[in-house]
């Protein structure tokens, strides 16, 4: 699903990351697919020192060139989870 962002600021792309987040898990390849985030690793970290709970799970993934790649799928935790 193709999307346009007019603003493409970090702090929109945070913003978007964020509201992705709180909807489930995303990977690496979905945040630049679908969110046009490319470098979804760097707006996960600005999350984090936000101090949002942000879980890193490794997966397979295959990309649109039909590759598959071990990517990182985020995973926003309930606030107060240990």
């Amino acid at each position: 699903m193709a999307h346009h962002f007019h603003d493409n600021s970090t702090q929109a792309q945070r913003n978007r990351l964020l509201d992705a987040l709180r909807c489930g898990p995303i990977t690496t390849v979905e945040a630049r697919r679908n969110l046009d985030i490319m470098m979804p690793a760097s707006r996960i970290f600005e999350l984090r020192e936000d101090g949002f709970q942000i879980e890193t799970v490794w997966v397979w993934q295959v990309t649109d060139a039909n590759n598959a790649h071990r990517v990182a799928r985020y995973v926003l935790m309930p606030v107060g989870a240990v």
